[in-house]
Order: structure tokens, then C-alpha cells, then sequence
């Protein structure tokens, strides 16, 4: 039998087996509730609409150092073979993702190596937005963060601490890098000093940002990724809808890829309000 006969074959079978197990289950549910659920079994614990914080992204999104951060190749096409497959080349720091503790130390852990307990956290946004807006060198600092406390109380322990700077909205023209003339990039980041106040003062075990790096464009030391990373924390660079989250008592799914020894990754990551 040829190859195509077989796919189409299995397929049928496939199909056949499909519609009667969406059959069997609606017929249980129905008999057990007598509805459709609402909501997704997620949202049992007292959260009601699930926020996508994932870009999606392609060859053109951009990238810290301007290249292309992905390739796709399709190898098997759904017309010639019954199924469609891509090979990817993709660089880990693309997109929405995970900066490990190994991308800035010698010996840290690698992006399959952190706790899941680490990866479902609650989300804290500090709000920068309006400065940044004047000046993409704006930096989050111990102030904003101590305005933050103020309002919202203590950051939760093992917390993801947000930067909202506004940036996703330029993620379609130059600015999203901010590269001038002399190519050093302009965009917010985390300040080292607000960085050294979340490490010696809270439990916050993450750090996330929408722009392209932990740090702000115009470091050359990248002194908040060294301080940040090799003290077993993790980061999250390029989310996105910061401004539709609250503040305070979202929680944060992150889904980190497991790819051994990885210093990051590309990563789809919620959160639960």
C-alpha cells in the first residue's frame, strides 16, 4: 500500500475515533452538570479571565541583536503527505522568553532546571509607563518600588516583579530597539538598584520586562542581568499586556521550555486574574 494510502487511512480512522470520544464526553458532561462548563478548569481557584503576556513573533520580530530570531522549513506538507511539519532554527532569546540563570553565570541553572514551583507565581506590575513615555532611558527604581508597597502592600514571596514601560506598542517600528546612530539602543529597563532592593528585600524569585532585556538599551554592563541571574533568579523579556493585568493579585503561569542545558527560552506565559 502506498505511503499516501496509509496517511489517508490512518486518518480516516483517526476521524472516526475522534468523533466518537467528542461525542461520549459531551454526552457525560451533559449527564453529570447539564451545561457546558463557563470556564476553564484554570479558573476553579477563584480567578476569572485568563491574559495572554506571550507575543507572537516570526522572523520580523525584533531582536536584541537585529538578526532574525527564528526560521521555519516546512519538511511535510498536508497536501503530499497527510500532516504538516516545520523544522525551526530558533535563537532562545526570542520573543516572549526566559532568560536562566545560566545566560549570566558560569554554572547557573538551566532553563529545564528551574523549579516548576518557581514557574506559577504571583505577578506584581509596577507601572513606569508614564515616564517612559518622555524618556526611553526610564529605568524602574527603589522609589517605584516602594511606591508599589505602599499601595499594594509587601511583594508576595516567590513573586514575578513586571516592569510596565509601555513598550509593546512599538514593537512594529525602530523604536522597539531605539537604536540611534551610533547603535547603542534606547529602552526602559530595571535600574541595579531597585534590582539589589528586590534581591535583599523581598522573595521575588522572577523579573519581567516589555522591552528586549532586563537591563535599559544603553547598558554596556548589563549590570542588572549579572546581579539578577546568578543568584538563581530567572527573568521573562518581551511580555506583553502589562497594562490589562492588575498590579497585584494576578498569578503568573509561566511555560518555560525544558530543553536540557538551555540558558532560555522561547516561552508561553498567562496570567490568571
Amino acid at each position: 500500500m502506498c505511503d499516501v494510502c496509509v496517511m489517508n487511512a490512518v486518518k480516516e480512522k483517526m476521524l472516526s475515533r475522534r468523533q466518537f470520544f467528542r461525542t461520549g464526553a459531551a454526552a457525560g458532561v451533559a449527564a453529570a452538570v447539564g451545561t457546558v462548563a463557563s470556564a476553564p478548569p484554570a479558573l476553579a481557584a477563584g480567578h476569572s479571565e485568563v491574559v495572554d503576556m506571550t507575543h507572537v513573533y516570526d522572523k520580523d520580530f525584533p531582536t536584541y541583536f537585529g538578526a532574525p530570531g527564528i526560521s521555519q522549513e516546512q519538511k511535510f506538507n498536508f497536501k503530499e503527505h497527510g500532516f504538516n511539519l516545520f523544522e525551526l532554527t530558533i535563537n532562545e532569546h526570542t520573543g516572549t522568553h526566559i532568560d536562566a540563570p545560566l545566560h549570566f553565570s558560569a554554572d547557573g541553572n538551566s532553563v529545564d532546571e528551574i523549579p516548576v514551583s518557581d514557574l506559577v507565581v504571583p505577578l506584581c506590575v509596577i507601572h513606569i509607563h508614564e515616564k517612559a513615555a518622555n524618556n526611553p532611558d526610564a529605568q524602574v527604581t527603589p522609589d517605584d518600588i516602594k511606591a508599589w508597597i505602599s499601595k499594594n502592600g509587601p511583594i508576595p514571596d516567590r513573586a514575578c516583579v513586571a516592569m510596565h514601560s509601555g513598550w509593546e506598542k512599538h514593537i512594529g517600528s525602530d523604536k522597539f530597539r531605539g537604536a540611534d546612530a551610533d547603535g547603542v539602543m534606547h529602552f526602559p529597563g530595571f535600574h541595579i538598584e531597585a534590582t539589589q532592593m528586590l534581591m535583599e528585600e523581598s522573595g521575588a524569585v522572577a523579573m519581567g520586562v516589555d522591552t528586549l532585556s532586563l537591563d535599559y538599551g544603553k547598558s554596556k554592563d548589563f549590570v542588572t542581568h549579572y546581579a539578577w541571574l546568578p543568584s538563581g533568579r530567572y527573568g521573562i523579556e518581551n511580555m506583553r499586556n502589562l497594562a490589562k493585568v492588575p498590579a497585584a493579585g494576578a498569578t503568573l503561569v509561566v511555560g518555560a521550555p525544558a530543553h536540557r542545558g538551555g540558558s532560555g527560552g522561547p516561552a508561553r506565559i498567562i496570567a490568571l486574574v
